[in-house]
């Protein structure tokens, strides 16, 4: 395939990931707020300066969910960028 062929699908790949996180770090904040109910979003990316969310029973895992599909974005990135330009 051609690095010009691939376009379409980087860029629908992307939109696709980009819609998942969105509603993943929806969903996470709002799991984070059954234990700490004042926690804000940027209070969400620290979550060990939270004891209550360690005894929450599904926040860990929703939020190790949210950093898979970050980390699939920046290794979509990466390969997009690695391509040669045509």
């Amino acid at each position: 395939m051609e690095a010009s062929g691939d376009e379409p699908f980087f860029h629908a790949a992307e939109a696709l990931l980009e819609e998942m996180i969105t509603q993943q770090r929806v969903k996470v904040l709002r799991l984070a707020r059954e234990a700490v109910p004042n926690i804000g979003p940027e209070d969400v990316l620290n979550p060990h300066d939270f004891p209550e969310l360690r005894a929450h029973p599904t926040f860990e895992f929703e939020d190790g969910l949210l950093s898979g599909l970050v980390a699939a974005q920046v290794a979509l990135r990466a390969e997009y960028r690695r391509r040669p330009v045509p």
